[in-house]
C-alpha cells in the first residue's frame, strides 16, 4: 500500500512515497508550482503511476499549535483529493519540517543551490515518515 506525501510550498510542492509496506518514505521529486489545476494533475498522475492507496498532506501550524500560512490551502488541497480520487487523504503536522530538512542538508555539506533543489522532496519525505511512524506506533498500542 503505497502513501504519497505533499509538502505544499509556494513555489514547489515537495513528494515522497512511501514503499510497498507502508514502512519508509523516500523523497520523490519536487513540482514546480505551474498553477493550481497543472499542479493537481501532476500528483493525479502520480498517483496513478504509483498506485497511492493514501494521500498526506503537510499542515502548516505555529509553534503554539493554531494553524499557520497555507493551512487553508492545505486542507482544500485535501478536501479536493478526497473528492476526485475516494482514497483517505490526511493532514499531518509539518512544524519544523523544512528546518529540520535544512539541517539534515546543511550536515551533509550541500551547496545552497543543491539545497534548493531537494529540501521540498525531503520535508516531504519527513512529513511522510513522521505519519508512517505515528500510524505503526498506534497500531502496536492497539495489538497490546
Amino acid at each position: 500500500m503505497r502513501i504519497l506525501g505533499l509538502d505544499l510550498g509556494s513555489k514547489r510542492i515537495g513528494i515522497a512515497l512511501s514503499d510497498a509496506l507502508g514502512w519508509t518514505a523516500q523523497g520523490l521529486t519536487v513540482i514546480h508550482r505551474a498553477g493550481r489545476a497543472r499542479d493537481l494533475a501532476r500528483v493525479l498522475e502520480l498517483v496513478k503511476k504509483y498506485e497511492v492507496q493514501e494521500i498526506v498532506i503537510g499542515l502548516p501550524r505555529h509553534l503554539d499549535g493554531r494553524l499557520g500560512e497555507g493551512a487553508e490551502e492545505a486542507l482544500d488541497w485535501a478536501a479536493e483529493l478526497q473528492e476526485r480520487l475516494h482514497i483517505p487523504v490526511h493532514t499531518w503536522d509539518e512544524r519544523l519540517t523544512t528546518l529540520q530538512a535544512e539541517r539534515v542538508l546543511l550536515q551533509a555539506d550541500l551547496s545552497r543551490r543543491k539545497r534548493r533543489q531537494v529540501i521540498d522532496k525531503l520535508a516531504a519525505g519527513l512529513i511522510l515518515q513522521a505519519f508512517l511512524d505515528n500510524r505503526r506506533q498506534t497500531q502496536a498500542e492497539k495489538e497490546r
